[in-house]
């Protein structure tokens, strides 16, 4: 044990480039030291003279270890190795099926999937291009586990770094666990000031009573996010030729070589709840608080404000009120609180009735005066809403249906109803309506910025959205429909003349409806060892103006074969997994705002993206190798993830999850 403590720190040690890891590191160590479970403890008096046999340890089941979310909705620690288990060993740790990532490991997404799309009636910072890897509220997760566990995640990278992230949880008893995790990454990428230097902090809490009166879970995360802005590369004939003077991307021409964005976050949250009644029984009534404090600060800085291509002098952003050195920075912070009385019943279900207070406040350092109007500095709110929730769970139905509406002075309700049905453990069926009236993110009614046109600040209609799914997953396939209509929806749009190599984003609302459609369908078929997994989606768009465009066909299919070797020790899986998409018209990406905006001039798709994996699983390691994107040479360089930014090239990338169990 004390061999493999020192083996772990050094191999830490050598993968982690960031001080705040340091902390979490002796907490490991410290782990291993000091164990939950209590030494037998040795007599003082003749009896110590005896032989004490050994005590065995008993096993603790793997139901032991459980990992919560915020919806109390539980899974357990899993250690197997599966074909979903190579979908979502990636930066975002998740299957990213309808998201396409960005040359480097780091930046931000392609959105080819729109349900993915997940909406919240309060207004939020915006600048979306940042939020793929920022943990909110409902992605923190809570534990409660018989033993210590600990759980590495390392991966290489494109250039000059690694991804890792590594969690430990203990409890220090049966009612109270903790947790500490932190994900870094550093990747230098393989094109010109393209650099991800990211990091997530998080530390959670979990505690109940021993007569499970009172309960409570809370977190505090710190989060931050600095990327190199190139605004793609100027010149597509040079990449597109497969000249051998460009197979070294970091020769290619870009449009920005100084740029940088940064966002970081920090968040303290608490939900709790107490029993009124001291005995639980078919009958209680609780009273529940949740508590959200939240800052962030956003900055884009740079220094060199004219652009180079070719002998032609380029202003990427326009004219700037500054010769150089462009630093715009945005502060936002928010209180949320949620106050209720639920009543239980064995019954009947579950009543809620609550009130909600948000507060924000979103601001700048000055105040424009300009030509075409005056620009504030701030926007700060307080909204208040009242509202029920009923939650119905007995025998094979599941069902919650909340409604809210604001007391204030803002247009802003939410009707969400789900309902679910469990026919046996095989096959479950999900109907899902969700109607909501939305303010505007806080990016789209204000911004302030060096360059002349980012500075504006509007009135914009709240957004109205109804949406409809219906999901089944049975042993035989799953399927999923969505159904959405957008009334007054909210996007970003260049307003600079076709071919000036210039991007004059600014936000627009659009005034017509737009309807929605998807139908995603995924199964595995197995044969011997082999395995085929395919899940296909179509989507389709109805709008007059070609406002929200997306990809008619997304597809992923892997063939792969799995097997036992060296007396089971070691499982094998190795395999070949293609994703494709039709051409479309990709939405395009600027740095300042760090928001994706709608481009009618380049469609984008059409080239198959296969990759080879050999993973492994040897007990508790799972040990991943993968030749991403190898047939590139094979298809020409006409692969695009946004019209000025190539897809990844083909790579060999290695890693590892190792669960530690105490």
């Amino acid at each position: 044990m004390v061999l493999l403590q020192i083996v772990l720190c050094i191999f830490a040690l050598k993968i982690i480039l960031m001080r705040r890891l340091l902390l979490l590191i002796f907490l490991l160590c410290f782990s291993f030291i000091y164990p939950q479970q209590k030494k037998p403890e040795v007599g003082t008096g003749m009896e110590s003279r005896k032989t004490i046999p050994p005590v065995k340890k008993a096993k603790a089941a793997h139901n032991q270890y459980r990992i919560i979310s915020l919806q109390r909705d539980t899974t357990f620690v899993d250690t197997s190795l599966t074909i979903k288990k190579e979908y979502a060993y990636n930066y975002l740790r998740k299957d990213i099926f309808g998201l396409l990532p960005f040359a480097n490991e780091g930046q931000t997404y392609t959105v080819l999937d729109y349900g993915l799309k997940a909406y919240n009636p309060f207004p939020e910072i915006g600048f979306s291009g940042k939020q793929f890897n920022y943990m909110g509220v409902n992605d923190i997760k809570y534990y409660s586990v018989a033993t210590p566990v600990t759980e590495l995640y390392y991966k290489t990278v494109m250039e000059q770094g690694n991804s890792i992230d590594a969690l430990v949880t203990l409890n220090t008893s049966e009612r109270f666990n903790m947790s500490i995790a932190f994900k870094g990454l550093r990747s230098l990428g393989k094109y010109v000031n393209q650099l991800s230097s990211t990091g997530n902090f998080r530390f959670t809490s979990s505690y109940i009573t021993k007569n499970k009166r009172y309960a409570f879970n809370m977190h505090f995360t710190g989060q931050d996010f600095l990327n190199g802005e190139n605004g793609g590369i100027t010149t597509l004939d040079n990449f597109e030729s497969g000249d051998g003077a460009y197979q070294n991307r970091a020769r290619m021409e870009v449009y920005l070589k100084d740029a940088k964005s940064f966002i970081k976050g920090k968040r303290f949250f608490v939900d709790h709840h107490f029993r009124i009644n001291p005995t639980a029984g078919h009958n209680n009534l609780y009273l529940a608080h949740q508590f959200t404090y939240e800052n962030r600060f956003f900055e884009y800085k740079q220094p060199t404000v004219a652009s180079t291509v070719g002998e032609e002098t380029v202003y990427r952003f326009g004219t700037s009120y500054v010769l150089s050195n462009v630093d715009d920075q945005t502060r936002y912070n928010r209180m949320y609180n949620k106050v209720g009385a639920l009543y239980e019943n064995s019954l009947l279900g579950k009543f809620q009735f609550f009130i909600e207070d948000f507060r924000y406040n979103y601001y700048y350092n000055k105040v424009l005066i300009l030509d075409t109007g005056i620009v504030p500095n701030a926007l700060k709110d307080k909204i208040q809403t009242v509202g029920g929730q009923y939650e119905y769970r007995k025998n094979k139905w599941n069902g919650t249906f909340l409604y809210s509406n604001s007391t204030s002075n803002q247009s802003l309700s939410t009707f969400d109803a789900q309902l679910k049905y469990q026919l046996n453990p095989k096959n479950s069926f999900v109907f899902q309506y969700q109607m909501m009236n939305k303010l505007p993110d806080l990016t789209y009614n204000l911004y302030q910025s060096n360059f002349v046109a980012y500075n504006w600040h509007n009135t914009f209609k709240n957004e109205k959205i109804k949406n409809i799914e219906v999901a089944a997953a049975t042993q035989w396939f799953d399927a999923s429909l969505q159904v959405t209509s957008l009334d007054d929806h909210l996007y970003y749009s260049n307003d600079a003349a076709v071919d000036s190599r210039q991007q004059l984003i600014s936000p627009k609302q659009y005034g017509k409806t737009i309807n929605y459609l998807s139908v995603k369908v995924g199964r595995e078929f197995k044969w011997w060892k082999l395995a085929l997994d395919n899940t296909i989606l179509y989507q389709q768009v109805g709008q007059e103006e070609a406002v929200l465009n997306v990809p008619k066909l997304v597809t992923r299919n892997s063939l792969y074969f799995t097997n036992y070797f060296f007396k089971k020790a070691l499982y094998l899986q190795t395999g070949f997994t293609l994703n494709y998409f039709t051409k479309f018209y990709v939405n395009d990406y600027n740095p300042v705002v760090t928001e994706a905006f709608v481009q009618n001039e380049k469609k984008v798709g059409d080239f198959p993206m296969v990759d080879f994996f050999v993973n492994a699983r040897i007990r508790q390691t799972r040990i991943f190798l993968k030749a991403e994107h190898f047939n590139s040479k094979m298809t020409g360089n006409t692969f695009y993830t946004a019209p000025n930014y190539p897809y990844r090239d083909f790579m060999i990338r290695f890693g590892l999850v190792w669960d530690f169990f105490q």
